[in-house]
């Protein structure tokens, strides 16, 4: 058995990795290892592999036998390519330790630049660089990220001494202060450290280095990694890389500089090299929008052989991946050095025309194209839109970081936007900058507002990465945290007072403003084209009214895989009459309300089946308890028995009689239908009519009667045979003939158990309520789990909600279960799901591995449930295009 290999050297002549290896290296290692190959400059180093990172957790934070050994063959290696060596007084070899997971986790975890430098070795670099200045200013830096990040003290102890040096000196910005000013700041920052840590700053490199990779590692189960991570659906179990990188100085002075790009903008998707630099700094002051970056092609002045070469690299590194790349890079003295490669985080926008742009230009095929977008970021296309006849207040602009618009209450600290948001709140987090701590608040929120930070910056690029609209850097904003404000000009905008934002535009606007819903049309119609290319699983949408039957057809929903007519009993107008037939003492009483009713519904499915011109309609018969129908309060029974005439004490003991204690497992569903027959004989009626009158206009109709809540053949069969009677007389009745299709719902563990006795009983298609089939074979309240469902998450007792994405262990073998025993007796037997699972991407495809013939979810979420089918189809029929996260 071969030994495990836990570090990967990366340097010309000698690169053991590549672009391929990015559950090994992480994707910033394996980025490193193919650049390198390619011939692209790249400082050297080394890789500690994911393996190594979960090893050192199972080992109780320690290094696995024979890490450690190879880490320092590396380290000599490393030193003899660049002629330095670590800890050297003359000749110092400073290195950057930076975390690197498989899937990108931008500002999730830790890194340390300038590790290396001592009171010792500092007087090589000042000797090699013959810039004091920059020597004292990468030694303050490394103190405080060595500080935070390794020791856990708040980096903002470090920032006031900082502050309070730029005010004695009366400068505004860090690369202004005097050397003699940074190296005065070094002792402070060195007592600062002793005071918060209880000993002096290491001067011993090694232990500044296994202290380092100690943190990265740590990082990976840091709370803002945890958080993201299951944000977006990543494992916990990859692990992160470790890189130790040859440092490269960006901050040695106007000859020097750091910078982040993007070979496409990532916003809007436009091919044009995209990105954002500093002069003298080194990388972490891009990303913190501490100072406002120019725009790339601005090197092009002052550097402009280093620029030209950026070029050269940004279009062979595109044609290489034939994808969207975000890099990082730093020039040192006039030379371009690559930091990083990845494929680019990018708004859904942006995701779809780069997509498409690119099967035009012939970098990639249709499918890769359909592969390249994911599921969930369809979502962002179907975010509302600022109403463009609404007269706007417009307060200040920003930077366009993140389409769509947002409307919200303010809050100034991602603690209160989470607060806000489980108390029902809709909230607009405003913040001076973004850091990895706030990734909570910004889920929570609604939108995200930065005084500072440019277009790369933390909150830009989480938010695009979450479908977030997001204005950043607007500059005209003041905010006071502890007074919980913000001024632009003479508004103050207080928190609780409703705004909006435009992350299309960078506008910041005052008030509640009215937003419209999106449209499938350009190229967004034109992808999901190319979308259906690739699916062979039906997309239909849950939908109870003509407009909701409308919007679904705009998304390409294929027909309606769920129509709740309980909705349609609690219209105003005909909720009197549930009453009545409620509170009828016998049958002739009940029929009589329920007459009212039977125009009423019949007019409601004539204008769904219109809509839908001959797409199939599956309808439900009436599924709640006959209690929801009724209030609860004395107070509101008092009143509704003055509306309907009859004594208050008659309405309280119905109310009474019809009380469960759990009524999601009591009197409802078909168990209504069979004791009360005449609710769904109505019902039944209703459909029948509606499509025989439409049928007899030359109007084609497919209605799907759905029995629900069956767990028994008996109550099936009950009720089918109730239901082809009285299509039969509707139909002798009227003289036509209409096809229709009567099935059920399997939504009980013992109905996916008897499916095969159901379907010998009759039932021509089957549709899985997941919702309820979650319920039961859980035995969790979706109502009341909500209590203890996120802890459960939170501690891996759940992998994940399962009322959110399917069970497949349990509630998936249930449905496995049921498809295979109904389709032994049938085997061309139709079956659907329609509970909420049917618009999640993982349970999409799920269904689709199951072999049900389509899904049903709301009409907002068809294009995702599409897409979601087409990358389903493509995966099992192993397509060697490649979908990224």
């Amino acid at each position: 058995m071969s030994k495990k290999k836990y570090v990967y050297f990366f340097g010309v002549g000698k690169t053991e990795g590549d672009g391929s290896m990015k559950d090994l290296l992480g994707g910033k290692g394996a980025g490193l290892a193919e650049m390198t190959k390619l011939g692209i400059p790249v400082p050297p180093g080394f890789t500690i592999t994911t393996e190594t990172c979960n090893d050192y957790f199972n080992n109780k934070s320690q290094y696995p036998e024979g890490m450690w050994d190879e880490v320092l063959t590396n380290m000599k290696m490393v030193e003899e390519l660049m002629g330095l060596k670590f800890g050297d007084a003359e000749k110092p070899l400073l290195v950057s330790v930076r975390s690197g997971a498989k899937f990108s986790m931008p500002g999730m975890m830790d890194t340390v630049l300038n590790l290396g430098l001592t009171d010792s070795t500092i007087n090589g670099v000042i000797k090699r660089s013959n810039n004091e200045k920059f020597a004292y200013d990468a030694y303050r830096r490394f103190i405080t990220m060595f500080a935070s990040i390794v020791m856990g003290v708040d980096r903002l102890e470090f920032e006031h001494v900082l502050d309070k040096k730029k005010e004695k000196n009366k400068v505004k910005y860090d690369s202004e202060l005097s050397a003699d000013a940074l190296k005065e700041l070094v002792k402070e920052f060195k007592a600062l450290y002793k005071k918060k840590v209880n000993q002096d700053f290491p001067q011993d490199p090694m232990e500044q280095l296994k202290l380092a990779i100690n943190a990265v590692f740590g990082s990976w189960f840091g709370e803002r990694a945890k958080t993201y991570r299951k944000l977006n659906g990543i494992a916990d179990d990859l692990g992160t890389a470790v890189n130790i990188c040859t440092m490269v100085f960006g901050n040695m002075g106007d000859t020097s500089g750091t910078g982040v790009a993007f070979t496409r903008d990532p916003s809007t998707g436009e091919h044009k090299f995209y990105g954002e630099c500093l002069i003298n700094a080194q990388g972490e002051d891009v990303v913190a929008g501490i100072r406002t970056p120019l725009k790339v092609e601005e090197l092009q002045k002052p550097m402009p052989d280093a620029y030209k070469h950026l070029m050269e690299i940004y279009q062979s590194l595109e044609k290489h991946y034939k994808d969207m790349l975000d890099l990082e890079f730093t020039i040192e003295d006039g030379k371009l050095y690559m930091l990083q490669v990845r494929v680019g985080k990018r708004t859904a926008a942006a995701a779809l025309k780069i997509a498409m742009d690119m099967v035009d230009e012939g970098a990639i095929d249709k499918q890769t194209a359909v592969l390249r977008v994911e599921p969930q970021q369809l979502d962002q296309f179907l975010h509302p839109m600022i109403d463009p006849k609404v007269k706007l207040k417009k307060l200040a602009k920003g930077l366009p970081a993140s389409p769509g618009a947002a409307v919200g209450k303010a809050v100034f600290t991602a603690k209160e936007a989470e607060e806000w948001a489980e108390k029902g709140e809709k909230v607009l987090l405003i913040r001076l900058e973004t850091s990895p701590e706030d990734i909570g608040g910004m889920n929570a929120a609604k939108g995200i507002l930065t005084a500072r930070g440019g277009m790369t910056s933390h909150a830009a690029v989480v938010a695009r990465g979450m479908g977030k609209p997001c204005v950043a850097g607007c500059g005209d904003l003041v905010i006071d945290v502890k007074k919980k404000t913000c001024t632009v000009k003479d508004t103050v905008i207080k928190e609780g007072d409703w705004v909006t934002i435009n992350g299309s535009t960078g506008e910041f606007i005052l008030g509640e403003t009215k937003l419209i819903e999106p449209a499938v049309t350009g190229d967004f119609a034109k992808f999901m084209g190319w979308v259906d290319e690739f699916r062979d699983m039906g997309v239909r949408a849950n939908a109870d009214t003509p407009h909701d039957a409308e919007v679904a057809l705009k998304f390409g929903a294929e027909g309606i895989g769920l129509c709740r007519t309980e909705h349609m009993f609690f219209e105003e107008d005909r909720i009197k009459a549930v009453r009545e037939m409620i509170l009828a003492d016998d049958e002739a009483g009940r029929r009589k309300a329920l007459a009212k009713i039977l125009p009423m519904q019949k007019k409601d499915f004539k204008g769904i089946f219109k809509v839908m011109k001959g797409k199939p309609v599956t309808i439900r018969l009436l599924d709640p308890p006959l209690h929801e129908f009724l209030p609860h309060t004395d107070k509101e029974l008092s009143a509704l028995a003055k509306e309907m005439g009859v004594p208050a004490s008659k309405l309280k003991e119905r109310n009474e009689a019809l009380h469960e204690f759990n009524p999601m497992l009591g009197h409802r569903g078909c168990r209504l239908g069979v004791t009360y027959p005449e609710i769904y004989e109505i019902q039944v009626q209703a459909i029948m009519e509606a499509a025989a009158e439409l049928q007899k206009e030359g109007i084609a109709v497919i209605p799907e009667i759905m029995i629900p809540l069956v767990a028994t053949v008996t109550e099936f069969t009950k009720m089918k045979d109730m239901t082809v009677r009285i299509c039969d007389e509707v139909m002798a009745k009227g003289k036509v003939k209409v096809e229709y299709l009567v099935g059920t719902m399997i939504e009980l563990p013992r109905a996916a158990i008897v499916a095969d006795k159901i379907v010998e009983g009759g039932a021509e298609f089957f549709s899985f309520g997941t919702n309820d089939l979650t319920q039961t074979t859980f035995g969790l309240s979706r109502d009341d789990a909500g209590r203890f469902l996120p802890f459960y998450v939170d501690n891996k007792i759940l992998p994940e909600d399962p009322f959110v994405s399917i069970d497949v262990d349990g509630v998936g073998e249930l449905i496995k279960m049921g498809i295979e025993k109904g389709r032994s007796k049938a085997s061309k037997l139709k079956v659907g799901i329609c509970g909420e699972h049917g618009g999640e991407a993982k349970s999409v495809e799920f269904c689709y591995n199951a072999g049900m013939n389509y899904v049903s979810c709301s009409p907002y979420r068809v294009p995702l449930a599409r897409l979601a089918a087409a990358h389903s189809m493509l995966k099992k029929k192993g397509s060697k295009a490649t979908s990224t996260k």
